[in-house]
């Protein structure tokens, strides 16, 4: 019997394999395409249980089938990428189970939800129940779903105050590899002793991972990313929480790309931003001191503190038309009537190195401008213009800055903005000598590139614009990637703080972490998933070769 009727006839949901959806499936947005077997759309956790126990049971006869989830396909790794199963959430596990409003510090309430709810939908139903949203949002917020930002642990421009995804997480619902489901949350010394005991997988895991920190605790701390976030590896330093006396393996789960269980369902503790906000935009020409703009703005506590650099600007000048082609004749006119003094900068050749944007968020439009007021006041002695706005006055950076990528992946001919060096972090002090030493790496490759990202804390999204239907342009890839990383490894970095390891960076984990850690990433995941079963070679057992079968060979469509 064919795979599709083998799974059709376990499952309540819907299987494809026609052409069209296994094309449409065999792309995210990475520089990555890999045909899968079939698609698979779940109705429900039942589903999911019999998908991953059909699984289980072909792998056993000898027939090797895996399991990829996949919600949006907004990743930029390669993660939801497979030749074997997809199981795609958004077209049925895609419901909101319920939405609480409170008042509790920061959170104002949380909500429960089921992986293919599309983040867009969500935040839509959470800010109209006056419950907050979550802030861990990327910048594909209109296109992203919930399943993926828990499987990258995304993070967005609200990360520096509000942190990311994994933060806000307070339980997961998961099937684990044996097809048993599990609810994942934080377990106090007692509750964690009592799931040891259980005779299953799931005991099993909580056994072997508890005995793993207790062994290796001291080393897996020294692991942990001195940056302010990471998605690369298995985030085991996370588990354990010395403050509470918790242990917690929804924070292992969060991240994992789905290589350690399939989620299907997730409570998603919410914030409530404050609704004021004014931007300060500064014009910076001098490299050297933006490690002291970063410091100084950084005193005020900005919501957010955003960057793109020359080549963005000047794309997006260019690319003007298309940009606003999709917002309506209103809002277009607005825009393009807005972006008038910066075409002047433009036509006057003074074009900054780089813009930053530090929004700042209060409680009252006074008190949020009075911040920008002092925080401008704060750089009056530094080499750089400054212009205060609000409101839609901010709203054209934040086109540029969102919407930097979308642009350039579609709008040029024969060219895409490849990410494969999109990702990393590095402390903000070491700026004046990692930035030269970038931009000489990457202007050796004679191509044109776009640098945006989250100045405040040290996160730069890279994309070199290539032409992949050229052979040396994978050659350049390939070459071009151990020398970033090996550079943001000598400044102590993390080779991706948001986009995760997928395809594109699992085989540079050996650059942030030693042969030890690496092996006892190994270890969690053939505890979790013994048969490999579970999205195999993303985390562990990635290689150089896997990138350069799975790389495009022609313009991206």
């Amino acid at each position: 019997m064919v795979l599709r009727e083998e799974i059709a006839r376990r499952i309540n949901g819907d299987v494809a394999d026609d052409a069209e959806t296994l094309k449409a499936h065999s792309r995210d947005t990475s520089i990555f395409e890999r045909r899968p077997a079939l698609v698979v759309y779940p109705k429900d956790a039942r589903d999911v249980v019999a998908l991953v126990r059909f699984a289980r049971e072909s792998n056993e006869r000898g027939e090797r089938v895996s399991l990829t989830a996949r919600a949006a396909g907004t990743d930029m790794s390669g993660g939801p990428l497979t030749d074997s199963v997809v199981v795609s959430f958004t077209k049925h596990m895609n419901r909101i189970i319920d939405i609480v409003a409170k008042q509790n510090g920061k959170e104002s309430g949380y909500v429960v939800a089921e992986p293919g709810i599309f983040y867009r939908k969500l935040e839509m139903a959470t800010l109209r129940r006056g419950a907050g949203l979550i802030p861990s949002f990327p910048a594909s917020r209109e296109l992203c779903a919930l399943g993926g930002m828990l499987a990258n642990d995304s993070g967005g421009e609200l990360t520096l105050r509000y942190g990311k995804t994994r933060d806000w997480v307070r339980e997961l619902e998961v099937v684990l590899s044996d097809g048993s489901q599990a609810t994942l949350k934080p377990l106090t010394p007692e509750e964690l002793e009592a799931k040891k005991r259980e005779k299953t997988l799931e005991g099993a895991i909580y056994r072997g991972m508890h005995a793993m920190i207790e062994e290796h605790g001291d080393e897996i701390e020294r692991a942990r990313p001195v940056v302010s976030k990471n998605s690369g590896g298995y985030a085991l330093w996370e588990i354990f929480d010395r403050t509470q006396g918790t242990f917690d393996l929804s924070k292992l789960v969060i991240g994992s790309q789905g290589t350690l269980a399939l989620v299907t369902k997730a409570r998603v503790a919410l914030a409530q931003p404050k609704a004021h906000k004014a931007m300060l935009v500064i014009f910076l020409s001098d490299l050297k001191i933006l490690p002291e703009i970063v410091r100084r703005v950084m005193q005020f506590r900005p919501e957010s503190f955003e960057s793109y650099d020359d080549h963005t600007f000047t794309l997006a000048m260019k690319l003007l038309p298309q940009l606003l082609a999709n917002m309506g004749i209103l809002r277009a006119m607005r825009l393009g009537f807005a972006f008038l003094p910066e075409l002047g900068i433009v036509i006057r050749g003074g074009i900054p190195k780089l813009i930053l944007m530090a929004e700042f968020a209060e409680d009252t439009d006074e008190a949020a401008r009075d911040k920008v007021r002092d925080t401008r006041h704060a750089l009056e002695d530094l080499p750089v213009s400054t212009r205060m706005t609000h409101g839609r006055g901010s709203e054209k950076y934040w086109v540029v800055r969102r919407e930097a990528f979308a642009i350039l992946r579609k709008k040029l001919p024969g060219l895409t903005a490849a990410p494969f060096i999109d990702d990393f972090v590095v402390p903000p002090e070491s700026y004046p000598e990692f930035l030269p030493r970038l931009f000489e790496l990457l202007d050796a490759e004679k191509f044109i590139y776009a640098v945006t990202g989250h100045v405040g804390d040290g996160n730069f999204h890279i994309f070199p614009l290539v032409n992949l239907s050229q052979p040396d342009a994978h050659t350049m890839i390939l070459e071009l990637m151990p020398k970033v990383y090996a550079l943001v490894k000598e400044f102590h970095g993390s080779t991706t703080g948001e986009h995760n390891d997928g395809i594109i960076r699992t085989p540079f984990l050996d650059t942030m972490f030693s042969p030890r850690m690496l092996a006892l990433f190994g270890e969690v995941k053939r505890l979790w998933d013994p048969a490999n079963i579970l999205n195999p070679g993303k985390k562990v057992g990635g290689t150089l070769s896997d990138i350069e079968r799975y790389m495009i060979r022609g313009p991206i469509s």
